[in-house]
């Protein structure tokens, strides 16, 4: 077990504690990602329909980024308020904000599954279907969403995991369900011929291992912050709280949805069902190629929220430098890399020459500048570990329903640029989008840190 001193982020330097749990953290990404990313390249592969099964199950992403929206909203914004709580020493308040953020994901999910059976059909035809991939669209949809309400238990209250200093156990709840879900995929799509249905069963059965692993180790002995049922009963105002909070990370994912709505319908309209499998194959390496900067602030985040929370606002301002300075340096080299070996990523997904040869100028296109992601990631985080929402919120919104969503519908009638518009949408909303966000972040939250650690040392002076 560990001990309190180890989880302790007021003490040793801030970069060595964000590093002690982000390598777990990133791995622990990395795993997840695989849940859905290592269903796509065995579904790319299926014998006489993997492309248009590949497309297939792309049109799907939209409705999995709103699941995962949802899971954000309350597992993202909680854990924050939980590590402020923490901070400040106030125990009952924060084994409130994990009890009832676990029934929140519950009731969702269950909501979310119902709705979604209810109208996927209509769903999916404006989510850029054909009569050729709805089937397959429609058989991993209909059994994926079953699952749902596990899926928001895993991902929403590993934050909690994390939260408390367990990282090695939060990388855990994710690994286990990969694993399970890597050795299932095989036997389910290949073995016993199920296809997408078969990608979608083996992922519900591994997301419901990994929801279990969470809530048994959530309610065991081992934490110092436990779910309970006599705190389960929502509290108005925090919910209010959390969901305000969690605003942020429910619309990046939302406005993600919305993205891949408006990229697939697009694409559909300029370039058919094979430039909708190309953002397929895209979509898929991008969130790989997200997993560092992702994990890393998902560390920095509880770091810096409970260093606020004890007022060491110089360390909180020693979390934002490491933080950035690191996101800018890893997305640098994820796009060097994506630039010269393009080929060797695709391949993982599909080895039809005609996909491929449409995807490799796409990719570069669509990559260009991905550094810029850094500014958005970093001062994303920063304004969700000191709990301010509004600006969190307001950037999440900028640059992709402001920026990209536009762009995507513009660009492709300006020019003759068709579908080359749409992938040009996404580097033109990184540089804006990602400047604004960190240049803001310097001159509001940075500066007010600097003001407060002024204050402290004239107080104790």
């Amino acid at each position: 077990m560990q001990s309190n001193k180890t989880r302790d982020f007021s003490k040793g330097s801030v970069s060595g504690n964000i590093l002690r749990l982000a390598g777990p953290m990133i791995f622990a990404q990395l795993i997840n990602v695989l849940y859905n990313v290592v269903d796509r390249m065995y579904i790319g592969h299926i014998p006489d329909a993997a492309a248009n099964a590949l497309t297939g199950v792309g049109i799907t992403f939209p409705i999995i980024c709103i699941v995962t929206a949802f899971a954000n909203l309350f597992g993202g914004g909680g854990a924050p308020l939980f590590s402020i709580a923490w901070g400040r020493g106030n125990r009952d308040h924060a084994e409130t904000i994990i009890s009832n953020s676990f029934v929140l994901l519950i009731g969702t999910g269950i909501a979310l599954t119902v709705i979604v059976l209810l109208i996927k059909r209509p769903l999916l035809y404006l989510f850029g279907a054909s009569d050729v991939t709805f089937p397959y669209a429609d058989g991993y949809l209909s059994i994926y969403i079953c699952g749902s309400v596990f899926v928001m238990i895993s991902l929403g209250m590993n934050n909690f995991i994390n939260a408390q200093g367990f990282a090695r156990m939060g990388m855990l709840t994710v690994l286990i369900g990969a694993v399970l879900n890597i050795v299932l995929d095989p036997i389910f799509i290949f073995v016993l011929n199920m296809g997408v249905q078969g990608a979608a069963i083996a992922t519900v059965i591994s997301q419901l291992v990994s929801a279990a692993w969470a809530v048994l180790f959530l309610t065991g002995k081992r934490v110092t912050f436990r779910i309970r049922r006599s705190r389960m009963r929502l509290q108005a105002k925090l919910v209010k709280d959390i969901v305000f909070l969690g605003f942020s990370g429910f619309i990046m994912a939302v406005t993600n949805s919305g993205v891949q709505v408006v990229c697939n319908a697009t694409l559909q309209t300029f370039g058919g069902d094979l430039y909708v499998g190309v953002m397929t194959v895209i979509n898929s390496i991008r969130e790989i190629a997200n997993v560092p900067v992702s994990g890393l602030t998902s560390a920095a985040q509880p770091v810096m929220g409970y260093n606020y929370g004890a007022k060491l606002y110089r360390r909180v301002r020693e979390g934002i430098r490491f933080t950035s300075i690191a996101c800018f340096a890893i997305l640098a080299v994820i796009w060097l890399i994506l630039l010269l070996f393009p080929e060797f990523f695709i391949r993982l997904f599909n080895e039809d020459p005609e996909l491929i040869a449409a995807c490799v100028p796409s990719m570069h296109l669509y990559f260009f500048g991905f550094f810029m992601m850094a500014g958005q990631s970093a001062g994303q985080s920063a304004a969700v570990a000191l709990g301010r929402s509004r600006q969190a919120v307001f950037f999440s919104l900028l640059r992709k329903a402001f920026i990209v969503i536009p762009l995507t519908l513009i660009l492709p009638y300006c020019w003759n640029l068709g579908v080359t518009g749409v992938f040009i949408a996404e580097p033109i909303s990184n540089f804006i989008g990602g400047g604004a966000c960190f240049i803001t972040m310097l001159l509001t939250i940075w500066r007010e840190l600097c003001r407060r650690e002024r204050e402290e040392q004239a107080a104790h002076a």
